[in-house]
């Protein structure tokens, strides 16, 4: 009780009905779920009409620069400000200098105050200010001030200020630790939804190796990352791979899939969204890119992202800011930009679908997933792993069935190798996989209508060898080719 109230009991006698009923709702207000702005909003009009001022504000102090930032700011009519410079820095200064209240009855009239530009212009007479305090340090301070002289400007009033200035410490204690909890359980959420099955990129083959050169330079600098593949190639778990390899590999990593979302829920899981911005929005919160504050922010299926949410994403990229829905008020964010399609953009661009400015902002530094059909050296690793984080029991797989997984072209691909080995851990009753166990989806055409002619080549001649038993003379003759052709498309097919 000590701790809270610091001033002689007898003080408190002298507070009027009026002061002690806003004390009792600034009390009652300590068990509000709501978020610190809205709280402060409260405690200032509070103030404004208990003491008659013209202006209250409450602003949190950066010892380190030794400068101000306004939580909140209101006038007798209710209505916010939000320039700090409406406000005398100078004055407010005294408050810190001094660690204690201040109260001017006439700054006009005193040369250590007039002195101020703020002061002059502002036409200040009459100001009355209290220190905040957090743990013996100056957190931040309730000030209010008048164009003309206020008689409730007196001692009585701040002592009245002096208890709000201890009660609001104490409130900030508990929204500050409500606001921590609630930004760690948004970011376990986040992290639960975008589990993905495989906690790295798996692979020994060529265009793997120089996919790995590639993460490991692109991951310790900042740069935005557009990373652009098949669906199913991985793209989530590259951007987690570039997290994991970054400096911010100890801050979140949270992720937005932007495809088929409706505009107004992508924005305001984004960026947030202020009190009162749409029905339902009872409080204020916080958006992802918010949150993820220090880490890595990936945006999955960028294309689909409509152009006034870009936009905003262009903002985000070029001053690190956002500004909440429904709100004004200008927010500084500290997050890497990953971002990914399976989509051509270049396309979307020429097409006005993409915007142009936002393609090369995240186009800084472009990275390409191979499809599994371009590493198919890979599959013998893959399979093993799936089967085992699949079952949690070391499969034995004949050959003939791992050369049914070589020699399909997964159309799918890493995705739809789990799905298959998936559907076989579960018809399979032994420790062994043969290729009656293996059944594939019905879309081997769609490589034979969207593939490259390197694509359709290869397409046929795994066909033909799965039809001729891997017999390259029958093969060769049926596709009216060379056994060399053969053998140097196997050969570019295991590099």
């Amino acid at each position: 009780m000590s701790k809270l109230f610091k001033h002689d009991f007898r003080e408190i006698k002298k507070l009027s009905p009026e002061q002690f009923e806003s004390l009792f709702k600034i009390s009652s207000l300590l068990n509000s779920p709501n978020y610190q702005d809205l709280f402060l909003e409260n405690v200032i009009d509070f103030i404004i009409n208990v003491i008659n001022a013209e202006r209250g504000v409450f602003v949190k102090y950066d010892e380190d620069k030794n400068n101000f930032k306004i939580l909140s700011a209101r006038n007798i009519n209710k209505e916010s400000i939000t320039d700090i410079t409406e406000f005398s820095s100078g004055v407010i200064q005294q408050v810190i200098k001094k660690r204690k209240a201040i109260l001017y009855h006439d700054v006009q009239s005193d040369p250590k105050l007039s002195q101020f530009e703020s002061v002059q212009l502002r036409k200040i007479k009459s100001v009355i200010g209290v220190p905040v305090f957090r743990e013996n340090k100056i957190w931040g301070v309730i000030f209010a001030d008048s164009q003309t002289d206020r008689k409730e400007f007196n001692e009585e009033n701040l002592t009245f200020l002096n208890f709000i200035s201890n009660l609001v410490s104490l409130s900030l204690d508990r929204i500050n630790r409500v606001e921590k909890l609630e930004e760690a359980n948004l970011i376990l959420t986040n992290q639960i939804e975008t589990t993905v099955q495989i906690p790295d990129i798996i692979g020994e083959s060529k265009p793997m190796r120089e996919l790995a050169i590639m993460l490991n330079k692109v991951a310790k600098s900042e740069a935005t990352v557009l990373i652009f593949g098949e669906s199913g190639t991985g793209k989530d778990i590259t951007a987690q791979a570039i997290h994991k390899l970054s400096n911010r590999k100890d801050k979140p990593f949270l992720a937005q899939f932007c495809g088929s979302i409706p505009d107004n829920l992508l924005e305001s899981e984004l960026f947030g969204y202020k009190k009162g911005a749409f029905t339902g929005a009872d409080a204020d919160k916080k958006g992802l890119l918010e949150v993820a504050g220090g880490g890595t922010f990936f945006l999955d299926e960028i294309a689909d992202v409509s152009l006034s949410v870009q936009v905003k994403l262009l903002r985000v990229i070029e001053n690190k800011e956002i500004i909440r829905l429904g709100d004004t008020e200008v927010r500084k964010v500290d997050v890497r930009l990953i971002a990914a399609s399976n989509r051509d953009l270049h396309s979307l661009v020429s097409q006005g679908k993409f915007r142009e400015d936002l393609f090369y902002r995240l186009n800084v530094f472009p990275i390409r997933i191979p499809p599994l059909r371009e590493r198919l050296s890979d599959i013998p690793l893959l399979t093993k792993f799936y089967l085992k984080k699949l079952s949690g029991i070391d499969f034995n797989i004949d050959r003939k069935a791992m050369k049914k997984l070589e020699t399909y072209t997964w159309p799918g691909n890493v995705r739809q190798l789990i799905n298959v080995l998936h559907r076989a851990v579960i018809i399979c009753e032994t420790d062994k996989i043969t290729d009656e166990h293996l059944i594939f989806e019905d879309n081997d055409n769609l490589i034979e209508l969207n593939g490259t002619l390197r694509d359709i080549e290869l397409f046929l001649l795994k066909k033909r060898l799965d039809k001729f038993g891997g017999n390259k003379t029958l093969a060769a003759q049926s596709l009216g080719v060379s056994v060399r052709w053969i053998q140097l498309k196997l050969q570019e097919i295991n590099k």
